[in-house]
């Protein structure tokens, strides 16, 4: 199940515009699946679609298309998603690492 598109910073866009003046992208995104989990898309960018509910997407020359919400990284400059990806690599410092209750003495 996808989770819920969530509003884009505007500020964002203008990033997204500057990288497709470039000839090659390089985006790493979260997927949709059960747990998290990274992929790639590689290209040229021909542009940004709003689909609606679905919300906007990266669109590539080889027909790839990214939803920005998802988006961790553009060209190492960091997305919109690059918080929630931060606080799962954060995760195993805390004391919770993954469980429900600290357990301490």
């Amino acid at each position: 199940m996808k989770p819920k598109y969530m509003p884009v910073d505007p500020g964002y866009f203008e990033i997204f515009e500057r990288e497709m003046e470039k000839d090659d992208a390089r985006v790493i995104y979260f997927a949709f699946a059960g747990e998290p989990k990274l992929e790639e898309s590689r290209g040229k960018i021909t542009g940004v679609e709003d689909q609606g509910k679905e919300g906007h997407f990266l669109r590539f020359e080889n027909n790839d298309q990214v939803r920005l919400d998802r988006i961790v990284v553009i060209n190492g400059i960091p997305g919109p998603a690059y918080d929630e990806y931060d606080s799962y690599a954060l995760a195993p410092l805390t004391c919770q690492a993954g469980y429900d209750d600290c357990f301490m003495e």
